[in-house]
Order: C-alpha cells, then sequence, then structure tokens
C-alpha cells in the first residue's frame, strides 16, 4: 500500500463511531545507520480531521501563523484534529482505517505529543 491510498480513508473508533479522514502522514528520522549519511523515515501516525481530508499545507507545525487569514482559515478547518500512532491503528485499507480499543489522541502540531 501507498500513501495515497490512505489519504483520504474514513477513521472508525473501534466501537464503528466515525471520527474523520486521513488528513496527513507523520514520519520521524531515526538515526543513521553508522556510515551512512541519510537517516531512514518510520511511520510515526496518522493525522485524523474530523472535517477536511486536505492537507495542513504545513500549518500543523507550531508557530506558523502567516499568511495570517490562511492561517486562520486552515486552523478552522482542521479543528478539532489529532495524531494517531501507528500502534494505535488495528486495520489499515484504502478506504477505512480502524483504530484500536484504548487507543491515544495527541496534539497534531510538530513539538511534542501531548493528548489532543
Amino acid at each position: 500500500m501507498i500513501l495515497t491510498d490512505v489519504l483520504g480513508s474514513r477513521v472508525y473508533a473501534p466501537a464503528g463511531t466515525y471520527l474523520g479522514r486521513v488528513a496527513d502522514a507523520r514520519f520521524v528520522l531515526d538515526q543513521p545507520p553508522p556510515g551512512q549519511l541519510l537517516a531512514g523515515a518510520r511511520l510515526q501516525g496518522l493525522i485524523v480531521s474530523p472535517h477536511s481530508a486536505g492537507s495542513f499545507m504545513g500549518y500543523e507545525r507550531n508557530n506558523v501563523n502567516r499568511p495570517w487569514p490562511l492561517a486562520q482559515i486552515l486552523e478552522w478547518w482542521h479543528r478539532g484534529s489529532f495524531l494517531v500512532l501507528w500502534e494505535d491503528i488495528e486495520v489499515m485499507g484504502p478506504e477505512t482505517v480502524r483504530l484500536r480499543e484504548e487507543f491515544s489522541a495527541y496534539d497534531p502540531g510538530l513539538q511534542g505529543t501531548g493528548t489532543a
């Protein structure tokens, strides 16, 4: 499966409650292996937006607030969005993502993974 197959997929809680759509994916860079210059990217989780499957266009990054009108529109459009970690995904397919029991929702901002 490639990432574009998952973007826009509907996300459901274990009980079947609709939570939103996959708006983006979050990757982290691990330390490069000895003797190599580049680190490997690892999927940390998916960003779920209850109102839009569109991209955050980088505005999930903390302190990005210019141009002001665009930042305000995107903040409103993605209100209630959250990051769900890879470990909390039970089933991931091209149309549906189902989360595991007792999943945690985290702030989608790039600094830390405090709860949303």
